[in-house]
């Protein structure tokens, strides 16, 4: 069943608020696009725009890389990391309102499931002065699969002690992040319009926010 943000709130409290990282909470799209860029140059790869990689970009390096670059993958992967190691920090940014959403959920235990690499994922949380947020950072390569596989968000909800179950919100941007949600048997829920991944319809969220003013402002009523 799909709800939409003017559903009675009552109905829909969630116990537990985890979210998506890039294009959820921040814009890195920069730094990734740096980073695949000194990779692509490498393999003679045409290089890609910054749209080009918030279009493209899914799933994790360690499911996408060695489709894209055969059994030299790991190269890739070693360049592609040495890349964004030495600036990544200076690309990451909030998307607009979040810091207010993050504010607004403080009533609940949050925290953040990610394809970004765990290691990559914490330092950004701790540069934007996030940590305080968050319980559980689960990153790409910290469970045994990253998403769409649902053990991601395990993880993090063992991390809290709690139940996988539709109390549960999963926020993200991607019909990737709904899947996971679903896979995991809890509440997908999309933030934004997935305009760069087919829409709404295609998502198919269990609820939908317009944006993160309208996230807010649930999360006020329902805390």
């Amino acid at each position: 069943m799909t709800y939409s943000s003017d559903t009675d709130p009552g109905a829909l409290r969630p116990s537990v608020l985890l979210y998506d990282w890039d294009n959820t909470l921040v814009d890195g799209w920069a730094g990734i696009t740096a980073a695949l860029n000194v990779v692509f140059a490498e393999f003679g790869h045409a290089p890609w725009t910054r749209e080009d990689t918030r279009n493209r970009v899914r799933v994790s390096l360690r499911d996408s890389f060695p489709a894209m670059f055969g059994d030299r993958w790991e190269h890739a992967r070693d360049l592609f990391y040495d890349s964004l190691r030495r600036q990544h920090l200076d690309h990451v940014a909030p998307m607009p309102g979040i810091a207010d959403v993050l504010e607004a959920g403080r009533a609940w235990p949050q925290g953040v499931v990610s394809n970004k690499a765990g290691a990559f994922l914490r330092r950004e949380v701790t540069h934007l002065g996030w940590d305080h947020y968050f319980g559980p950072i689960i990153g790409a390569g910290d469970a045994a699969m990253d998403k769409p596989d649902p053990a991601p968000l395990q993880m993090a909800l063992q991390h809290l002690k709690r139940a996988a179950d539709a109390t549960v919100w999963y926020i993200g941007d991607t019909t990737l992040d709904m899947q996971t949600a679903r896979a995991a048997g809890v509440t997908a829920v999309l933030i934004g319009y997935a305009a760069h991944d087919g829409g709404v319809e295609r998502a198919a969220p269990d609820i939908h926010f317009p944006t993160p003013l309208s996230l807010r402002t649930r999360l006020h009523k329902l805390a």
